[in-house]
């Protein structure tokens, strides 16, 4: 008894109980609710990519308010340095811009009319997260500049003249102590460096010696989304007031839609996203005059949306989903806004351009026939899955789906959440045990495969609901209607290091890519990297990942060490698996290139050419090879 009083007195909650944090321990202390998860930099939605954008996105409203072409960007190893020509911040104002919570510009919507950052917290989070933080203001030939390491004040310069032009520069180190093993990955900088380029024509990003500029907006945006080989018409591109859309059709399965306010790319879509779903569904049902089933005009499509509103109102800090539903403060609501401009110019477009209208009413057809095809068989399996009592044979879930609404209060940090709320795919009881054992329950869920995958390249999406793995697993992932429901943030295939395990992730590859690209195109599926050797001595133990790093950990440790090769993921303990699926996870995102046309590739790796892909193991083998000998 005298133990358990002395525990209580230890959770005793008094008025010492309560503390107060300020604005830069708030964030170091909770920087998911400001930047989403943290990661090591191989995730593009990781926070270092977040810490640029937050910058980068100042910059981007002076260019939206007619101030400054272009935005210098560069990145030398873990330094980044952002230079816009704008303005440039008020010089007594520069210290309290980057450190004082709730200040900025923004809050005057005379100043930024619509500008994606409205709460002043962006380059705070920035400045609280950095071990290094530079900022330099340049007005009218004089400058003023500031320096902070993790929010805090070192130096602040006297203002000084200068030949410079007018402008703010940004110099930051991401905090390592933050941000554990990190590597800014540069294909991932780019895409968000085009995105902001696609939004706004005419505005030239330099990075790294590259130069980046679209002429032609959102056409641009999809037609390097999009292969030309693989849309069914030319791309559809209407511009108004505050609105920008392109839109094609291609025979894959699901929804491709990118959508952006104020030049800030929604990946979780929002009001906007679903008024732009709904009228152009209505629209094309009243050109028609036919009462096409919503899933039949949407399948196959691949579009872009852009809106700017006055203060939209985002569901995070991160900015990926929009909640507010009014265009401007007393103006129309997003679902008015977006109908009219529809039923307005697609409609007109399709009545000037009838070999179009033609071409995307065979699509929807096909889409028709094929649903309908489908309909007593998807009947029957959902059935199969609801008996197969999907939550207790197959799919261990995490916590966080116990409560699938928001809260209403703690909204941001549940958003945040869910940022991290990943499936591990795995093979086997062996495998899947080890990962349900070392995982974080309230984050991470873990699906079982039974056996190898069937190889589906070149089938129908009729497999997916006749063939039980893959019915049980869309079940699991809730992705039957397309990406709206998706209850992961994260898919990780998760296998063995071996030719069976390496057979299975390309089986799990080939059915996303044929049946939800989507999920691909939207970076969401990740191949689980695991340790192939342990290296250890009496006082150290070093996973490695490769041959040349095995190599390395026997040099350094010296004297025969103990070496370990791990042909399973059950051979590793649950113990020692915790520390590979943690925040130091390492993955590979499962990702296509520039030009990449989804059929091509599966049938180049997939299909009946043996011999070439025989040539190709070989040639890459070497490579691999010559590696592990330098």
């Amino acid at each position: 008894m005298a133990n358990s009083k002395e525990a209580n007195n230890l959770f005793e909650y008094t008025e010492d109980s309560i503390r107060s944090l300020d604005w830069k321990e708030h964030i170091r202390l909770r920087p998911g609710m400001y930047i989403g998860k943290l990661g090591d930099g191989s995730s593009p939605d990781d926070g270092i990519y977040v810490l640029v954008k937050e910058v980068v996105d100042n910059c981007i409203d002076e260019f939206t308010m007619g101030h400054g072409k272009t935005v210098e960007i560069s990145i030398e190893g873990k330094t980044v340095t952002v230079r816009d020509y704008g303005r440039g911040i008020p010089l007594g104002k520069v210290v309290d811009v980057v450190s004082k919570i709730n200040t900025g510009a923004k809050y005057d919507s005379k100043a930024f009319q619509k500008s994606v950052g409205l709460n002043g917290v962006g380059t705070k989070a920035v400045n609280a997260l950095s071990s290094f933080f530079k900022v330099t203001a340049v007005r009218d030939g004089k400058e003023k500049t500031a320096e902070f390491k993790q929010g805090v004040l070192t130096q602040e310069h006297k203002e000084a003249k200068t030949s410079e032009s007018n402008g703010t520069q940004v110099i930051f180190i991401p905090d390592e102590t933050i941000f554990r093993n990190y590597k800014f990955i540069p294909d991932y900088l780019e895409n968000q460096i085009w995105n902001y380029c696609f939004l706004n024509a005419g505005l030239k990003i330099q990075f790294n010696g590259k130069s980046f500029q679209s002429k032609n907006g959102l056409l641009d945006l999809l037609e390097r989304k999009s292969n030309a080989d693989e849309i069914r018409y030319p791309i559809i591109h209407l511009k108004g007031d505050d609105i920008e859309v392109a839109i094609t059709h291609n025979n894959d399965y699901g929804e491709d839609i990118y959508s952006f306010v104020n030049g800030q790319h929604t990946t979780q879509g929002g009001t906007h996203q679903q008024a732009f779903r709904e009228a152009f569904v209505k629209t094309i049902r009243d050109f028609f005059k036919k009462d096409y089933d919503a899933s039949d005009i949407r399948t196959g499509i691949v579009a872009a949306v852009s809106v700017r509103v006055v203060e939209p109102v985002f569901e995070s800090q991160t900015k990926t989903k929009l909640g507010s539903v009014n265009v401007d403060t007393d103006g129309p609501t997003m679902k008015q806004f977006v109908g009219d401009f529809f039923s307005r110019e697609l409609d007109n477009y399709l009545h000037k351009n009838p070999a179009v209208a033609d071409a995307l009413k065979k699509r929807i057809e096909q889409s028709e026939r094929e649903r309908k095809e489908l309909a007593g068989i998807k009947k029957l399996a959902n059935e199969r899955a609801k008996k197969a009592n999907l939550h207790n044979r197959k799919l261990r879930d995490c916590r966080f789906h116990l409560n699938e609404e928001p809260p209403t209060r703690g909204k941001e940090e549940y958003v945040s959440k869910q940022q991290e709320t990943t499936i591990f795919i795995t093979e086997g009881d062996s495998a899947s045990g080890s990962i349900t054992k070392a995982r974080n329950v309230e984050t991470q869920a873990v699906f079982s495969l039974r056996g190898k995958p069937l190889n589906c390249f070149g089938l129908t999406k009729k497999v997916v609901y006749e063939n039980e793995e893959f019915n049980l697993l869309q079940h699991a992932l809730n992705i039957e209607e397309g990406l709206e429901g998706l209850r992961y943030n994260n898919v990780v295939i998760a296998t063995d290091a071996d030719v069976d395990g390496m057979h299975i992730r390309l089986l799990l590859m080939t059915f996303f890519l044929q049946f939800f690209p989507d999920l691909v195109k939207h970076e969401k599926v990740y191949v689980l990297e695991t340790p192939l050797f342990r290296v250890r001595n009496k006082q150290e133990t070093i996973y490695c990942y490769s041959e040349a790093e095995k190599l390395a950990a026997m040099n350094k440790l010296g004297s025969k060490p103990e070496v370990t090769r791990f042909k399973g993921l059950g051979e590793i303990s649950p113990d020692e698996f915790a520390q590979f699926i943690g925040s130091d996870m390492r993955k590979q995102l499962m990702r296509l290139e520039q030009g990449d046309h989804i059929q091509h590739l599966l049938e180049y790796y997939m299909g009946k050419n043996t011999q070439d892909r025989q040539e190709f193991i070989i040639s890459n083998l070497r490579v691999e090879l010559d590696t592990v000998e330098s």
